[in-house]
């Protein structure tokens, strides 16, 4: 197989995760007007979590320019994802198994570069954002109190609803995702299985890192020149 193999699948996995993610974090304030910040006020905390982030993007979205500014953009949507979500447990989760055997060294080299996957992914769907809205469902609460599922809805005219739903935890004080439920099929799941059969095929976790890193670089460089 090609050394494309890892990022051919996480690209189709995140075409279809990320970008509905997205529209659920940041567009439901799109058509909310008025009306946010009543409904911010029957929030529970993990869903103002979502809220405040969506709050920030509203914002920034004002500036026309700032979508062609491809460095801008990953910036910006890293420094609003990333208080939110815990890119250490996510990373463990997402290797398994591998994260046991993984050297200190290889466990910060994978979680840095997942997250700049994960933030450039993020980021591409947010130059071809849509106005969308989103229902938030009643919280089940968790058997542990540390952890809640907050579960939503993305609503377009005319389209059945699609269910997204967070796995978050609360930990030092502060709620932060660590998963994402679309339609039942978990993101952290679906790139657990992808890191595993590519690891592998190349026989080292370190070679799907390097492989992932030369991909991000040259993904950013390619944005920033056009």
């Amino acid at each position: 197989m090609a050394g494309d193999t890892l990022y051919e699948v996480v690209v189709t996995i995140m075409k279809h995760y990320l970008k509905v993610l997205f529209i659920l974090v940041f567009g439901f304030i799109a058509n909310a007007g008025v009306a946010m910040d009543a409904v911010a006020e029957n929030l529970l905390e993990p869903q103002k979590v979502i809220e405040d982030a969506s709050s920030q993007l509203k914002l920034r979205m004002q500036d026309p320019g700032f979508t062609k500014d491809f460095r801008k953009i990953t910036e910006f949507v890293n420094s609003v994802i990333y208080p939110r979500a815990d890119f250490d447990l996510i990373s463990a989760l997402v290797l398994g198994k591998l994260w046991k055997d993984a050297s200190v060294s290889e466990k910060e080299s994978f979680k840095k570069e997942f997250q700049t996957l994960l933030i450039r992914t993020y980021s591409r769907a947010f130059v071809e954002f849509k106005e969308w809205s989103v229902r938030f469902l009643p919280v089940n609460a968790d058997e542990d109190a540390r952890k809640v599922m907050v579960k939503t809805e993305i609503l377009q005219p005319g389209l059945q609803p699609i269910a997204v739903n967070y796995r978050m935890l609360f930990n030092k004080g502060e709620w932060k995702v660590y998963d994402i439920l679309i339609e039942g099929v978990s993101l952290v799941t679906n790139y657990r299985t992808s890191f595993k059969n590519e690891v592998e095929r190349t026989g080292s976790l370190q070679e799907v890192i390097d492989q992932l890193a030369k991909r991000n670089t040259e993904a950013l460089s390619s944005k920033n020149k056009s």
